[in-house]
């Protein structure tokens, strides 16, 4: 695992400990079988990613605004009661959100190492240089790799570490794979390390359905364009008009599913694979999921990985929570 030195920053690849599925892999496993699903981490080409910070800035879309409000009002809390020498965020992005943080800590004078950790290595590199414009004097350490393939090559931070996982991307995780990961991040964990966990909640249904289900049509546009990434990565020859986009809420499982429905029956041919996905009028295939939680619900996820809820901030309306969970320090 090599590291490289930039302009005010570092830069290291962080090498996957399992096998990550190709696209090739995944339309065979999830395309050709029943039911039919696909992995929403493509949706984020680079128009689906202008696509979805737009949907963030959407009346409808409550979770973006609703996580900002309570990182600006508790980062001074979370930092003081932390202080960590360093703060690492798994799918940070554009770290938008983090600022919140990061700010909280220039106030107070509290030096600290932001690691940023990332699928894309463009978007890295953007982001740490415009936050070493904003930030004089704050060092980054950049990881570029895919978090879902195990973060057991990961570089160990020395002093305390404040972890994040904002967004309320663990609802895009099925159960099992939700506590696998939250076991992840803790075993990687020292005891005085901290857990900023970022969770939707179960609230009224149409709040939901608007959320997901914009006037404007974006999360539609957005949820389509993933034929695109298929017609231009794989060769196939989708036609997006073809379909439509469907988000509804599964209350057995509380949470929203997003579909793409054929509105006619078809057959598309995927030249990458040399196959023909044939397609019955009315059937979906599944693009994402989105769990929401209760209290409860992310009381368990934390303490079935070994955590202790220190702090849980949620608005008046309860839609949302951050969570912060430590590492306990080890009792003879």
């Amino acid at each position: 695992m090599s590291c490289s030195e930039y302009t005010g920053y570092q830069f290291q690849e962080v090498p996957p400990v399992r096998e990550i599925p190709s696209l090739a892999d995944d339309v065979r496993t999830g395309l050709f079988s029943q039911p039919r699903s696909l992995a929403p981490k493509y949706f984020y080409d680079h128009k689906g990613s202008h696509l979805f910070d737009q949907i963030c800035e959407t009346p409808e879309y409550y979770p973006t605004r609703t996580e900002a409000s309570l990182l600006q009002e508790y980062a001074a809390a979370i930092i003081e009661h932390v202080q960590p020498n360093h703060m690492l965020e798994f799918g940070s992005g554009t770290s938008r959100k983090t600022r919140h943080l990061l700010e909280a800590a220039r106030q107070s004078d509290h030096s600290m190492t932001y690691w940023p950790f990332d699928i894309c290595s463009s978007l890295l590199h953007v982001v740490a240089g415009r936050l070493r414009s904003e930030f004089p004097g704050l060092e980054i350490n950049a990881k570029c790799g895919d978090f879902t393939a195990g973060i057991e090559h990961l570089e160990q931070p020395g002093g305390r570490c404040l972890y994040l996982f904002l967004g309320g991307t663990i609802g895009n995780f099925d159960p099992i794979d939700a506590e696998e990961f939250i076991n992840e991040i803790a075993a990687h964990m020292r005891p005085g390390d901290a857990l900023l966990l970022g969770a939707d909640r179960v609230k009224d249904t149409g709040v939901l359905h608007a959320a997901y289900n914009d006037e404007q049509g974006l999360t539609a546009e957005f949820n389509l364009n993933l034929l695109n990434v298929l017609n231009r990565e794989l060769d196939a020859d989708f036609t997006p008009e073809d379909f439509r986009h469907e988000a509804v809420f599964n209350e057995q499982d509380s949470q929203i599913e997003m579909y793409l429905v054929a509105e006619k029956q078809q057959s598309i041919y995927l030249g990458q694979l040399d196959r023909v996905l044939e397609l019955e009028q009315e059937e979906a295939i599944l693009t994402e999921i989105s769990r929401k939680f209760s209290r409860q619900s992310i009381r368990h996820l934390i303490e079935t990985s070994g955590l202790v809820e220190t702090a849980h901030y949620e608005p008046d309306n309860g839609w949302y929570s951050l969570v912060l969970a430590g590492k306990p320090h080890l009792v003879d």
